[in-house]
């Protein structure tokens, strides 16, 4: 294993330290409450893990076992925290919180999460995502783990630079995945445009899919006619696929489409994009049309597929 250099090390150390200092936790005590950082987390270990060991979260957390005895002492003599026997072993301890020691680590929690917020407000919004991007990459290499946790999703309405962004992966996925040529993200591009300056938010909607601050897909909803809905700049990034993502960005959508009044909705796609075909298929949606096309550098066949909301 190669050694760190100097340079490395002293990056590590700098964010460290800038890090630490933003986020308080060199002060006595913690969000002006009577607790250090140490008893903190082990306040948000007892909160999120319940029924946990003294001894299990001080190897998860890197504690000297004395040092956590004493932090549990501490928060029992509090009546912040219950011991109780673990059955089949008498000499394991199970941690609980009380009530109040509930209520002291949810006043903590929200002064954390406060706190962060007040960090991230005065950052735009590229900046903010380039910052949790990183900060999950961080997390990443520093624990491989932490790809196998369960990974949560929101959809949420397009901020600024958004929809250039869809154009941008739009061109860059379908390039690298099926060697399309530059007019694809063209008429991406002349898609994303009209929809910026024509959208009736009454009737026309855009969602992008986010996952710990990057976006990882889009779809877009617009008006065909006064009964007809289409579906447009559907996609989704390859890690973001077949985690059931693609079905709740579509029920969303559809329930949009409903509730907007639309007796119909319409999308066109490619014969060899298979996946989504099989999507679209398990919604309901029928082919009514296909023909042959030279598209984007390809032999191609186009479809349309259709969907009676009624």
């Amino acid at each position: 294993m190669m050694v760190a250099s100097h340079a490395q090390t002293d990056a590590v150390r700098r964010f460290s330290r800038l890090f630490t200092a933003r986020l308080g936790v060199l002060r006595k005590s913690l969000y002006g409450s009577r607790f250090s950082l140490a008893e903190a987390r082990v306040l948000y270990e007892l909160a999120t893990r319940p029924s946990s060991t003294a001894g299990a979260i001080a190897a998860d957390l890197g504690i000297d076992p004395g040092y956590m005895s004493r932090i549990c002492s501490g928060l029992a003599r509090a009546k912040l925290l219950r011991r109780a026997k673990v059955a089949g072993d008498g000499r394991q301890r199970r941690l609980e919180l009380t009530k109040s020691g509930a209520a002291a680590f949810a006043k903590i929690d929200a002064a954390s999460r406060a706190e962060v917020a007040a960090l991230l407000e005065p950052l735009e919004a590229p900046a903010r995502r380039t910052l949790v991007e990183a900060l999950a990459q961080a997390e990443q290499v520093l624990d491989p783990q932490a790809t196998a946790r369960p990974r949560t999703f929101v959809l949420r309405a397009p901020l600024p630079g958004d929809l250039g962004w869809i154009v941008h992966r739009h061109g860059a996925i379908y390039a690298a995945e099926y060697g399309w040529d530059a007019h694809f993200e063209a008429d991406v591009a002349a898609i994303a445009a009209n929809f910026a300056a024509k959208q009736d938010p009454a009737c026309e909607r855009c969602w992008i899919a986010e996952s710990a601050g990057a976006i990882v897909g889009a779809v877009v909803v617009v008006r065909e006619d006064r009964a007809t809905a289409r579906m447009r700049l559907f996609y989704l990034e390859a890690e973001a696929r077949g985690l059931s993502l693609a079905r709740h960005m579509v029920e969303t959508l559809l329930a949009f489409a409903r509730q907007a009044g639309y007796r119909r909705i319409v999308l066109s796609t490619y014969a060899n994009l298979t996946a989504a075909r099989k999507l679209y298929e398990k919604f309901g949606f029928v082919r009514t049309a296909q023909s042959p096309k030279n598209h984007y550098g390809k032999k191609l066949v186009a479809e349309d597929w259709a969907l009676d909301l009624a």
